[in-house]
């Protein structure tokens, strides 16, 4: 079997285990009563089961355990990256079932960046190829474990419509896998494309119209696990391969930023329940829940694409940056374009500031 093959092979038994454990989760956590109910903070209609993220720890956790069987040398990076992305799933799985202080959250996912930070060490810099190369010096370690924090809610924060987060963990995780493989990190890139594979199989079930929810455990965990796994590279590597996750995340880091910004500017609660996000305002506009899903997940494969390409081919190294940047002002622009036209084709929106404005 060619290399290629290996690969598909291993991505379609990730995607298989997860599509079956998903739809065993719809009839248990219906049996037990673990339901989202509908509320005006909301964007669904209906009752629907949470916890559908369960699958996908399931998978990683086994994809874990063969890696390091195969790999034993893995062990460590493994563990310092998986160990504290089940803390991170754990906490969240009780915040599904019972609901947990934000401070109890949050400290739980302080104590898992800070280890996996440990383990990993910090990130001291990135090559912006021919645009720049940023040097973090003493700032390498709060600015990893902010990125590793970040992420965690930034996936919680944009886990509100059908699809969006399994999508976007498809295409982050395809890329990881892709920039792990081209530095010869074989442990990481299998971790990475299992997730991959593990989320295209939790979206049979959660494509609108969605049968089970991610929930927290699910969110959150894949936030983490997938800024982790971006970090688990070659040092030498990292700087190089870490643009790929960053353009691939950026679709959710902006729609994140700007809206805390924008609502703490406001003098607002920035964790208080609200429909601000711009993926919600997309939907709140009359846009589908496939189309939204399908724009952030595009411009996260886009993204990632264009920031893989130096890796395999050093001679665009240049260009290839230059485009890269030039993608993420683009995808920005296209994000507030968007919404900017949705909105003002509203039945009686008036442009005034406040959530519908951009």
């Amino acid at each position: 079997m060619t290399h290629f093959g290996l690969w598909l092979v291993w991505c379609l038994a990730a995607l298989t285990a997860a599509a079956v454990l998903t739809r065993g989760l719809i009839d248990w956590t219906l049996s037990r009563g673990i339901l989202d109910t509908p509320n005006s903070r909301s964007m669904h209609t209906r009752v629907t089961p949470r916890g559908g993220g369960l699958a996908i720890v399931a998978v990683v956790v086994a994809t874990s355990i063969l890696v390091v069987a195969i790999q034993p040398r893995s062990l460590v990076t493994v563990a310092g990256v998986v160990l504290p992305a089940l803390a991170i799933a754990a906490i969240s799985w009780v915040d599904d079932m019972h609901g947990v202080k934000n401070r109890t959250r949050f400290a739980v996912h302080l104590a898992a960046a800070l280890a996996t930070t440990a383990v990993l060490g910090p990130v001291t810099q990135v090559d912006l190829g021919s645009v720049a190369t940023l040097r973090f010096g003493p700032l390498a370690w709060p600015l990893t474990v902010i990125w590793l924090v970040g992420l965690t809610n930034a996936f919680n924060f944009m886990d509100g419509s059908d699809g969006i987060a399994g999508i976007t963990a498809l295409a982050v995780g395809g890329g990881i896998a892709a920039a792990a493989a081209a530095s010869g990190l074989g442990p990481v890139a299998m971790l990475a494309a299992a997730t991959a594979g593990a989320a295209l199989g939790f979206l049979t079930c959660n494509w609108h119209p969605a049968r089970i929810f991610m929930g927290d455990v699910g969110s959150a965990f894949c936030g983490f696990l997938l800024a982790a796994l971006a970090l688990a590279m070659p040092r030498d590597c990292l700087p190089d391969t870490l643009p790929v996750a960053v353009m691939a995340f950026w679709p959710f880091i902006f729609d994140v930023v700007s809206t805390l910004v924008r609502r703490a500017r406001r003098g607002e609660n920035i964790f208080d329940p609200h429909r601000e996000h711009r993926y919600q305002r997309l939907l709140l506009a009359g846009w589908s829940h496939r189309a939204v899903a399908s724009l952030y997940g595009g411009m996260a494969a886009f993204g990632a694409a264009v920031a893989i390409v130096p890796l395999f081919d050093p001679a665009v190294r240049g260009e290839a940056s230059v485009f890269a940047l030039a993608t993420a002002v683009v995808e920005v622009a296209l994000l507030v374009g968007l919404v900017a036209a949705a909105e003002r084709r509203m039945p009686g929106f008036g442009g005034s500031a406040g959530p519908g404005s951009a």
